[in-house]
């Protein structure tokens, strides 16, 4: 089997995964770059590759799978990135208050304000707009922006490096390029907050970590770069498919602006259901281990799909369809184990916040377009649709 396999629509998990899941659940696949590893696809097994210590995240290891042709090892271990327990952690540590359940519910005025102030904006400007690019790539670049202390004036910069870094179909040249050119500018950016006194995350890690020496300025930039880029691709995509699929439901809609209490199940429904981030997940293993009846070797490189883990019949009932009813919070979407998203709190805040703002105040909102003429992410590592044309 060769890598990537595409979906063909938002709504169809690849046909492949459920015949993995069922007759080859621990497989060897071909990657882009042309290393082979072993490809992971049930729920259980995939859990185990992210929570137990003999698979590491490490991409400096020899036989880490690399996923792009030509893409080299990174010349030293990045930190938060690259690092396992019990390392990883202490760098958890210096970014865990920024993301708990309270910090993000105190937030929680401040992302309804940037919400309203994306739809005033697309109000006044008519009753059509791309939801992409009026309000849902905007969105969680706004607030992740504002929580690092980015300037928002660079958000194109930063966004189509992001793209470009994230796209299946650039080389491994251009996307470390893209990545590089992200590394300088917030390096320049940080370098220029150790004079200040800020409270932002960049002004908190200087003043922190950086100055106690617990951590070094490229460190520190790794960091911010990460939830930068993991910070606003993710969550747009999420938002756009999210309301592609609730708009399918006009039934469902009117319950949820009756019963908004009832819109973070739903939220995780959807999480579960698109699973946009669905192989980015890989490791190595630094031990023999025995897993869905196959040998993997100390050394050997493993790729999980998140997709179809979340779409597993053995834990999920009738998983292919959207069912806002069920209870799905022990879903996959934000991975799992040491490496679990340390900004899924704030992620479903603003898919929260975004949902229930968009069927409250448009609710004559709909796509004018057919599903099968919507321009889709087939060769991103972040699943999505590149335009959601609306009207309301």
């Amino acid at each position: 089997m060769r890598m990537p396999i595409s979906r063909t629509c938002p709504f169809t998990v690849p046909p492949e995964y459920a015949r993995l899941r069922g007759e080859d659940p621990v497989t060897r696949v071909s990657l882009p770059s042309g290393d082979e590893a072993w490809l992971v696809s049930r729920y259980q097994d995939v859990r185990t590759v992210l929570s137990d210590p003999r698979f590491s995240i490490d991409a400096t290891r020899p036989g880490y799978p690399r996923m792009r042709a030509g893409a080299e090892p990174p010349p030293r271990r990045r930190p938060f990135l690259d690092t396992d327990p019990p390392e990883h952690v202490t760098y958890r540590r210096m970014l865990n208050g920024e993301f708990t359940v309270r910090r993000i519910a105190a937030l929680r005025p401040e992302i309804s304000q940037v919400v309203d102030d994306l739809l005033d904006a697309m109000v006044a400007g008519g009753s059509s707009a791309d939801l992409v690019a009026a309000f849902a790539l905007p969105l969680p670049s706004l607030v992740i922006c504002r929580m690092l202390g980015v300037p928002y004036a660079d958000h194109e910069f930063f966004e189509s490096r992001t793209r470009t870094a994230l796209a299946g179909d650039v080389t491994a040249a251009q996307s470390s390029e893209a990545m590089g050119q992200l590394f300088e500018y917030l390096e320049k950016l940080f370098a220029q907050r150790q004079d200040q006194q800020t409270e932002d995350l960049i002004g908190k890690l200087a003043d922190g970590p950086v100055a106690a020496g617990a951590l070094d300025r490229r460190g520190a930039v790794g960091m911010i770069l990460l939830l930068l880029v993991a910070g606003h691709e993710t969550t747009a995509n999420m938002i756009s498919l999210g309301m592609l699929t609730l708009l399918r439901e006009p039934q469902l809609c009117d319950e949820l602006r009756r019963q908004p209490e009832r819109m973070p199940a739903v939220v995780d429904e959807l999480l579960r259901y698109h699973s946009v981030a669905d192989s980015v997940a890989v490791r190595v293993a630094v031990a023999d281990v025995e897993l869905g009846g196959r040998l993997i070797k100390a050394g050997e490189g493993v790729v999980t799909l998140g997709l179809s883990a979340n779409h597993d019949d053995d834990v999920f009932d009738q998983p292919h369809r959207f069912d806002p009813g069920r209870s799905t919070r022990h879903h996959l979407a934000f991975g799992y184990g040491p490496h679990q998203c340390i900004g899924q709190n704030l992620a479903r805040a603003e898919l929260e916040i975004a949902y229930h703002r968009l069927l409250t105040r448009l609710p004559n909102l709909h796509v004018t377009a057919p599903t099968d003429e919507l321009p889709c992410k087939h060769q991103s590592q972040v699943f999505g649709v590149e335009r959601l044309p609306v009207q309301w």
